[in-house]
């Protein structure tokens, strides 16, 4: 007498795949059912009141308008008082110079951040310790010092 092909553990593992299919059918129907895509346009509207909320009630007609004349309006940079070039110069400490390959970092004394200095930089000679003057660059590296001296 030959063996029955089918096991019952094949019945089984094949009764759980046709379940989760059926499962996933009607998952899918009932997302398809409660969904409320492409709702009503008027659920997609929002407002910006006069403050520049957005709110979902429409402005009331009744309600006057403010009238905004035109030169009243400023889009552009705050202005600034002209800075003064002596402002620009900061006060620091060498803390390192390597004479040999030609820069070093300059520690600044109000803000405590070390500043790239390269010889082309220099206006006097400079070594470790010295108190300096110099001025700031930005360079895509960071900030460089430019125009040091030493302090008098």
């Amino acid at each position: 007498m030959a063996k029955s092909k089918e096991t019952f553990n094949k019945k089984e593992k094949e009764k759980k795949r046709l379940r989760k299919k059926k499962e996933k059918v009607e998952k899918k129907e009932a997302r398809k059912s409660n969904s409320n895509k492409g709702g009503d346009l008027d659920d997609m509207i929002a407002y910006v009141d006069d403050e520049g909320n957005i709110t979902s009630t429409p402005p009331d007609p009744t309600v006057k308008k403010k009238k905004i004349e035109l030169e009243d309006i400023e889009v552009s940079v705050s202005k600034q008082a002209p800075v003064d070039p002596e402002d620009l110069r900061r006060k620091g400490k060498v803390t390192f110079f390597n004479e040999s390959k030609g820069y070093g970092f300059i520690k600044d004394l109000e803000s405590q951040d070390s500043v790239f200095v390269h010889v082309k930089g220099l206006v006097d000679d400079v070594r470790e310790n010295d108190q300096v003057t110099f001025e700031t660059e930005r360079t895509p590296k960071g900030l460089s010092a430019i125009d040091v001296k030493l302090a008098k």
